[in-house]
């Protein structure tokens, strides 16, 4: 095992910083050299030329050592292109190679970080288990028997065993935050347009964000410090505000379900109880509510003509080549040709009704704290059954983005059968910090464990200044 496994942000700046160029480029390519090319987390793994290339050009920047992310790895999931790197957005018949980075690439690697492979996901982006991908379904790094998530399933995998500080995923439906939970993972789903989108392979444009996933708080908040950045090129980026809200207060209100929905799960039930003891002891009021409106409005995400979005990205591919697709990506992409125009209207008039409801209703409220998913299925049961049990998977991370809020799961312990839980903390649009130090408070000082090392590791949350 080389020493590099495991090492965050600070980590690794710290020692490439201390180190001459070879010596930078040498513990990236034997970093990269322990991947498999059989390892279902990866579709495409960066050759050592790729590598010396990305660090040449690294080193043609004046000062590069002075960089916040200076010889860093970074792991972007497979539907942001990435030049020199094909994008599959795992689908062979939909491969292209991209000349141009995305744009969130580019701010990367002008901070100094080198992607180093492209990650597993499901297909078009579409699905929150990690099973839909012809590439191979995707555990979680704590049980192969154990669905990793999704979409973003290789992306949470990577950086749970050690082998990236940080990656990038993508969340329209929970995708940023339900692999999150599986591999005990800080999963950063920012405010809509805080991320640029130019270059990512859509799933629903309007609602679609590029994540982040890392093993602790300081090194989701570094990547969201250097990558929030306004793009003129994307129509659905938004600035951030001037002034972001440092906090909540020292005593914020959060909405909790009053009857929260496990679908016979029985290991979750009791992590959840014990974490809204550690929320109540860090100074946060929960308020037990009826969630009604967040169900049908998620709800409306797959039955509801959004689906027609997913089918603008594979018009072509749908229409020509269906065979080329997974057939549960087909079915549910399919469900598009069953809405007319008019059925979007009553659907998005629906969406506005729900969105002022909850608005209304929790106004008095910074925002809510929900189980990250219900449950944690094995990858065989989602096979068996692949559309119902993912469906539940977004009970509570459906609504978030059509309510254009901010989102930011964290980990809440180990259940019976090793598999981590989680929980997300939502707030409105641009509250991202206040969410980054409501989990420094919870979260400060607790041990987790990283990926399958079996060591232990600290979410170190009490350097973060929000």
């Amino acid at each position: 095992m080389v020493e590099t496994i495991g090492w965050t942000i600070p980590q690794w700046l710290e020692a490439q910083r201390a180190s001459s160029s070879e010596e930078g480029l040498a513990r990236i390519i034997a970093q990269v050299a322990t991947f498999s090319k059989d390892d279902v987390a990866f579709i495409t793994i960066a050759s050592e030329d790729l590598l010396k290339t990305q660090w040449e050009q690294l080193q043609a920047i004046p000062k590069a050592k002075e960089l916040p992310l200076y010889g860093v790895p970074f792991a972007p999931k497979d539907n942001i292109n990435v030049a020199g790197f094909p994008t599959t957005v795992a689908c062979p018949a939909f491969k292209y190679n991209p000349t141009e980075d995305a744009v969130i690439i580019q701010m990367l690697k002008a901070a100094g970080a080198i992607p180093i492979c492209k990650t597993n996901l499901d297909q078009f982006a579409t699905g929150l288990v990690g099973t839909r991908s012809p590439y191979g379904a995707v555990s979680s790094a704590f049980n192969s028997e154990y669905c990793s998530g999704g979409s973003s399933s290789g992306s949470s995998n990577v950086v749970a065993r050690g082998l990236a500080p940080f990656s990038l995923g993508t969340d329209t439906a929970g995708s940023g935050r339900v692999p999150a939970m599986h591999n005990n993972l800080i999963g950063l789903k920012p405010s809509r347009g805080a991320f640029s989108a130019t270059g990512v392979v859509p799933a629903c444009r309007e609602l679609d964000c590029v994540s982040v996933f890392a093993q602790n708080l300081p090194d989701a908040k570094t990547v969201f410090d250097l990558a929030a950045k306004y793009d003129a090129a994307d129509s659905y980026s938004r600035p951030l505000p001037d002034v972001m809200l440092p906090s909540f207060g020292p005593k914020p209100k959060l909405a909790i379900p009053d009857v929260p929905q496990w679908f016979g799960d029985t290991e979750n039930a009791p992590l959840w109880e014990k974490t809204l003891e550690e929320f109540r002891a860090a100074g946060v009021e929960l308020i037990p509510s009826d969630f009604s409106p967040m169900y049908k409005l998620g709800a409306c995400l797959y039955e509801g003509p959004w689906v027609a979005e997913r089918y603008t990205v594979v018009r072509k591919l749908i229409e020509s080549d269906p065979d080329a697709m997974d057939p549960t990506v087909r079915t549910i992409i399919q469900l598009a040709n069953k809405f007319s125009a008019a059925d979007q209207f009553d659907w998005e008039h629906l969406r506005r009704d729900l969105v002022r409801e909850i608005e209304t209703k929790f106004a008095d409220f910074e925002g809510f704290l929900v189980p990250t998913a219900p449950l944690s299925p094995k990858i065989k049961d989602v096979q068996a059954d692949p559309i119902k049990l993912n469906a539940k998977q977004g009970t509570y991370t459906n609504f978030v983005n059509f309510a254009d809020m901010a989102a930011l799961a964290i980990p809440a312990g180990f259940r019976q059968d090793g598999m981590p839980f989680g929980v997300t903390i939502v707030g409105r649009k641009h509250t991202d910090y206040a969410l980054l130090d409501i989990a420094q408070k919870v979260l400060s000082s607790k041990e987790r464990l990283l990926g399958n090392l079996g060591k232990k590791s600290v979410v170190n949350v009490t350097d973060v200044v929000c």
